[in-house]
C-alpha cells in the first residue's frame, strides 16, 4: 500500500513578508504538506500570522517553529497556545527553543543565562497549564496559583528545538516532538540516543519524541543557482548566528570543513561541500527529492523544509512543488503528525 509520508514547510524569522507567509501556507496545504511552522524573531507577532494561517485553511497542521523562552512567560506562552489551538480546531503544535542571546538581550532585554534550564522550566509550566494544572510558583509572594481559563480540548504537543547534548536529553523527558536545525543527516542516530536518554530518564517506557529535523532547501532548476543559494545557508548560520552551529559541526567531526568556511570571505569552498551534502536539501529538483529521500532513510520521521527567505513567490512555489509529499511506502508510522 503507497501512503503519503508526513513532510512539513517551516519559515525562517528572516521572512518578513506577511503575504508570503500566507501564500506559502494555503499552497502548502493545497499540495497535501502535514504542517506549517511558522518562526519567531525580531519581526512580526508569530500568533498573528498563525491566526491568519488557521482561519484561511482547513486541514494543515500549524505550528510555532520556533518561539523563543525569554519574550513571553509560561502563562503567555500557554494561552498563545490554548487560543490557536481553538481557532484551528486542534491543529496546533507549540514549538519551544533557546533562541540566543541577540534575541534575550538584544530584544527582550533579558539577560541569556541557563538557557536549557529556562528551556525546560518553560516547558513545565506549559505543560502543566496546558493540562489543566495550576502553574507551580517559582516566585515568593503567595498568591494563588492559578489554572487557564480556556482549556484544550485535546493535548497540544510540544516540540523542542535542541541541539546541544544537554537541551536534546531535555526534549527526549519533556517534548512530544524533536525539532533540530542544521544537524548534520550523518549523526542524526548517534544524537537520537541522547533522545532516548532523556526518555528513559523521565518515562519510563514512554514514545520517543517524533523526529521532526529542519532541513534548509536550497533547490531550483539552475544547479549554480541552487548551489550559491546552499552556500548561502551555511555561511550565514555559522558567522552570523552565533556559536552554537559551529560548535554543533566540530563536535560532529567537520572541523576542518567549518574552519575552511570561515577562511574564506564569501561562499564555500569546495573542500567543505561535505556541510552542503550534510545538512541543506539542495541541487536540482531531482537532486533535491534524493536528499529528502535520504532524511527519510537517516531516521526523520517528519522533515521539516526550511525555505530560504526573501526568494520570490516562483521559486518558492517550485520548490513547494517539487518537494511535495507523494504516494511512497512509509518508513515508520507517523505520530502526533500535527
Amino acid at each position: 500500500m503507497m501512503l503519503t509520508r508526513p513532510l512539513a514547510v517551516g519559515l525562517t524569522p528572516m521572512e518578513t513578508r506577511r503575504d508570503v507567509v500566507l501564500h506559502v501556507a494555503t499552497r502548502a496545504e493545497e499540495l497535501g504538506y502535514t504542517a506549517v511552522y511558522v518562526a519567531e524573531g525580531w519581526g512580526h507577532d508569530v500568533s498573528v500570522l498563525l491566526a491568519e494561517i488557521a482561519v484561511r485553511t482547513t486541514r494543515i497542521g500549524l505550528g510555532t517553529g520556533v518561539i523563543n523562552v525569554w519574550g513571553r512567560s509560561p502563562g503567555t506562552i500557554a494561552m498563545l497556545a490554548a487560543s490557536l489551538d481553538e481557532l484551528s480546531g486542534g491543529r496546533f503544535v507549540l514549538g519551544l527553543g533557546t533562541g540566543s542571546p541577540p534575541l534575550a538581550e538584544g530584544l527582550h532585554d533579558v539577560p541569556f543565562e541557563r538557557p536549557v534550564e529556562r528551556l525546560g522550566q518553560v516547558a513545565r509550566q506549559v505543560r502543566r497549564l496546558l493540562d489543566g494544572e495550576r502553574i507551580d510558583p517559582s516566585v515568593p509572594g503567595g498568591a494563588r496559583p492559578l489554572r487557564l481559563a480556556v482549556r484544550p480540548s485535546s493535548r497540544i504537543p510540544i516540540q523542542m528545538a535542541a541541539l546541544g547534548p544537554r537541551a536534546v536529553r531535555l526534549a527526549g523527558e519533556l517534548a512530544d516532538a524533536w525539532f533540530p536545525f542544521l544537524l548534520p543527516r550523518s549523526g542524526l542516530k548517534d544524537v537520537m540516543r541522547l533522545l532516548e536518554e532523556g526518555v528513559a530518564s523521565a518515562r519510563s517506557g514512554g514514545p520517543v519524541p517524533q523526529i521532526r529535523p529542519g532541513l534548509p532547501v536550497a533547490v531550483a532548476s539552475d544547479p549554480g543557482t541552487a548551489r550559491e543559494l546552499a552556500s548561502w545557508w551555511v555561511r550565514f548560520y555559522l558567522t552570523t548566528m552565533g556559536p552554537l552551529y559551529a560548535r554543533t559541526l566540530r563536535n560532529a567531526g567537520f572541523g576542518d570543513a567549518v574552519d575552511a568556511v570561515l577562511a574564506t570571505p564569501t561562499g564555500v569552498p569546495d573542500e567543505a561541500q561535505v556541510l552542503l551534502d550534510e545538512l541543506i536539501v539542495w541541487g536540482d529538483i531531482g537532486a533535491g527529492r534524493i536528499a529528502l529521500d535520504a532524511w527519510y532513510g537517516a531516521g526523520a520521521e517528519m522533515p521539516v523544509l526550511v525555505l530560504p527567505p526573501g526568494r520570490n513567490l516562483d521559486e518558492l512555489d517550485l520548490v513547494l512543488d517539487a518537494l511535495r509529499p507523494s504516494g511512497r511506502p512509509r518508513d515508520r508510522a507517523a505520530r502526533a503528525l500535527t
